[in-house]
C-alpha cells in the first residue's frame, strides 16, 4: 500500500476490517443479480409493455453493455478520487436505475433505464479494490476471497430468485426488492466504509490512456485474466445449455426445478474464501493446476449424468458435477484478483476494470461456442467445449509461473 492509503485506512481499521469485508461481500451479490435476472425475466417484460422481439432481446444486451462502459469508464475513477463518495454515488444511480426499470411505463424508458443499471453495477468492481486496501498483502488473497463468494452467490442465485419473485408477484417487483435492498445496504455502507484517497494526482483522460500501458506492461495482469476469461467461458457455456438439458431425460425437471438446480451452484461458491487464504499461504500454483483439471473432470461427470438411465442418480452426478466445476471457476478467478490486487496500488481500478472486462468477453466466448455445440451435438458436445477451456488453463499453467506466488 501507499503511504496515503496506509494512514488513511489506520484510522478506520478499528471499525472492523472483518465486518467490512463481508458487508463488500452482501453489496456485490446483491448488486451483481441486476445483470443476471433479466436473463430469466425477459419474457415477462416483453409481454407487459408489448415489446417486438427485437426490443426484448435488447434487454439483458443493454445491461451487460452498460456494465461494460461502466467498468471501463466508470471504474477508473477508483484511482482518482475518493473511493466512498464514488462508491457511494454510484450505487444511489443504481437504486434510482432499478426504481425506473420498475416504474417504466413504456419499452424505450425500461431499455434506457436498464442500460444505466448495467452502468451503476460498476459499483461491484469498485468495491474489491477498496477491500483489497484494507488489509496487509498477506491477507489479501482471503479478503478478496471472502468478496468473492459473495459475488458468485449472487450471480448463480440472480435467476432463480428473479423467477420466484416474479411468480409470486410479477417482474416489476424484482427491480423493486432489488432498488429496496442496495438502498439499505448503501445506508449501511454509508456509515461504515472507509475513506480512501487515492495518491494519483493524473488526469482521467490519462487514466482512461493507461489502459494498453497497464496491459503490456503487467504479464501478471495477461496471464491470469487470460485463464479467468477460460474459466468464465466454461461458465457461461455450461449455465447457458444446462436449462436446456434439464427438461429433457434422464432430469425431467420443470421450470420450477430447473429454478432450485441452479442453486446447486452456491454450495461450489463457498470453497471461494479457502482458495483465497490458501493463496495467501503461497499455495497459489499448485492450486491452479488442480483447478484446472477440476473444471474439466467435472464436465465429463457431468456428461456422464445425462447418459445415465436413473433419475435420483443422474441429478446427483450432475449437481456433483456442478458444484466440482463452481468450485473450479470460483477458486481460479479468486487467484487471479489476488494476483493482480498485490501489483501496483494506484492503478487498483483500472487492473480490476481490465480483468473483468477480459473475463466477460471469455463470457461471451463460452456462451457463443455452447449455442454451436448444442446445434451440432447436444449436451454431451457442450461439456466438451466448455472442459476444453479448463484444459486451456492447464496448458497455461504448464507454460508459465506468471502471477502464481
Amino acid at each position: 500500500m501507499t503511504i496515503s492509503e496506509t494512514s488513511k485506512l489506520s484510522a478506520t481499521r478499528p471499525l472492523s476490517a472483518r465486518a467490512m469485508i463481508w458487508l463488500g461481500a452482501v453489496t456485490t451479490g446483491v448488486v451483481v443479480t441486476n445483470l443476471f435476472a433479466p436473463q430469466i425475466l425477459v419474457g415477462l417484460i416483453s409481454r407487459s409493455l408489448v415489446m417486438s422481439e427485437g426490443q426484448a432481446g435488447m434487454i439483458s444486451t443493454l445491461t451487460l453493455l452498460g456494465y461494460a462502459i461502466g467498468l471501463l469508464l466508470l471504474v477508473p475513477l477508483v484511482d482518482l478520487v475518493e473511493n466512498k463518495r464514488l462508491i457511494m454515488r454510484t450505487l444511489a444511480c443504481a437504486v434510482a436505475a432499478a426504481l425506473i426499470t420498475a416504474l417504466a411505463p413504456t419499452a424505450l424508458a425500461l431499455l434506457v433505464a436498464t442500460f444505466i443499471l448495467g452502468a451503476s453495477c460498476a459499483a461491484i468492481q469498485m468495491m474489491v479494490p477498496l477491500v483489497a486496501a484494507m488489509v496487509p498483502a498477506a491477507q489479501r488473497g482471503q479478503a478478496i476471497g471472502d468478496v468473492m463468494s459473495g459475488l458468485m452467490i449472487g450471480i448463480l442465485v440472480s435467476r432463480p430468485l428473479a423467477s420466484l419473485i416474479a411468480e409470486a408477484w410479477n417482474w416489476r417487483a424484482y427491480y423493486l426488492v432489488s432498488a429496496s435492498a442496495m438502498t439499505v445496504l448503501a445506508a449501511a455502507l454509508a456509515r461504515t466504509l472507509p475513506s480512501l484517497r487515492p495518491a494519483t494526482s493524473a488526469s482521467y483522460a490519462s487514466l482512461l490512456r493507461s489502459y494498453p500501458k497497464l496491459l503490456w506492461e503487467e504479464p501478471i495482469l495477461r496471464v491470469r485474466a487470460w485463464t479467468a476469461a477460460l474459466a468464465m467461458a466454461a461458465f457461461t457455456g455450461f449455465w447457458s445449455a444446462v436449462a436446456l438439458r434439464l427438461p429433457q431425460p434422464p432430469f425431467n425437471l420443470d421450470a420450477n426445478g430447473i429454478a432450485l438446480f441452479a442453486l446447486v451452484g452456491v454450495a461450489g461458491a463457498s470453497a471461494t474464501p479457502l482458495a483465497g487464504r490458501w493463496g495467501d499461504r503461497g499455495w497459489a500454483r499448485p492450486m491452479l493446476f488442480a483447478t484446472h483439471v477440476l473444471m474439466a473432470g467435472s464436465l465429463a461427470l457431468c456428461a456422464w449424468a445425462a447418459q445415465l438411465q436413473s433419475h435420483a442418480n443422474a441429478l446427483l452426478l450432475l449437481a456433483l458435477g456442478t458444484i466440482l466445476l463452481e468450485i473450479g471457476i470460483t477458486t481460479d478467478q479468486t487467484l487471479g484478483r489476488r494476483a493482480i490486487n498485490l501489483l501496483r496500488p494506484e492503478a487498483r481500478g483500472r487492473l480490476n476494470a481490465l480483468f473483468v472486462a477480459i473475463f466477460f468477453v471469455g463470457g461471451a466466448v463460452g456462451a457463443a461456442a455452447a449455442s454451436a455445440a448444442w446445434s451440432y451435438g447436444g449436451w454431451t458436445s457442450v461439456c466438451a467445449v466448455s472442459g476444453l477451456f479448463g484444459i486451456l488453463g492447464l496448458a497455461t499453467d504448464l507454460a508459465t509461473r506468471t502471477g502464481t506466488s
